[in-house]
């Protein structure tokens, strides 16, 4: 069975989305600001805190940081729907993530189909993740080990998956209907940037 590749997923990657100054100001921003548990909706289920599905801290930085990445983002809108070949709307306000030692979030899908209980999640259609600093294979100071952001075609958990390791500045975007998990931090601490097209 040949490897699973980024093009079997059909990602966009875009190296360089944010500079290196820029990665290490953000996460100083995302050191210092306020924090919240990050949410996840479940059906039938009390409170959005699941800490067996997701675990892992939001950082709430300043509204005018949070407003200039979105446009950064917004501006990727031409070629994304060129890369996917469907047109995009408008791009959510920015999530901005730290993944500690232990921290996951299981495999999931982000939106764009009808198995999602939540309106505001069905019409995702594109997702966006921006890495600010580096995996590393080993302990390494301002990188992370493990929490590798994997890919599959099913939900099936014997499905094969694809696992791609952030870079600092690497934008990746996919389907919102694509399963993909962040698999537990071992070291370090892992700082993205998400958000989502609709």
């Amino acid at each position: 069975m040949p490897e699973l590749s980024a093009s079997h997923f059909n990602l966009f990657l875009l190296r360089n989305f944010l500079d290196a100054k820029t990665c290490q100001d953000l996460i100083g921003e995302m050191c210092s600001a306020p924090i919240t548990q990050a949410p996840v909706y479940i059906a039938g289920s009390e409170g959005v805190i699941h800490e067996d599905v997701r675990k892992t801290t939001s950082s709430h930085p300043a509204e005018e940081t949070t407003t200039q990445v979105q446009n950064l983002m917004f501006a990727q809108k031409s070629a994304l729907e060129a890369h996917f070949g469907f047109s995009l709307t408008d791009c959510e306000p920015p999530q901005f993530l730290r993944y500690q030692p232990g921290d996951f979030f299981v495999r999931h899908q982000d939106g764009n189909t009808d198995t999602l209980e939540f309106d505001h999640l069905r019409i995702r259609r594109v997702s966006l993740i921006a890495f600010l600093n580096d995996y590393a294979a080993e302990p390494k100071e301002n990188c992370y080990s493990g929490g590798a952001l994997s890919f599959y075609d099913t939900k099936d958990p014997a499905a094969e998956s694809f696992p791609l390791l952030g870079e600092v500045g690497l934008l990746v975007a996919f389907r919102a209907d694509t399963y993909h998990e962040v698999l537990p931090v071992t070291s370090g601490n892992r700082f993205t940037i998400i958000s989502w097209f609709r």
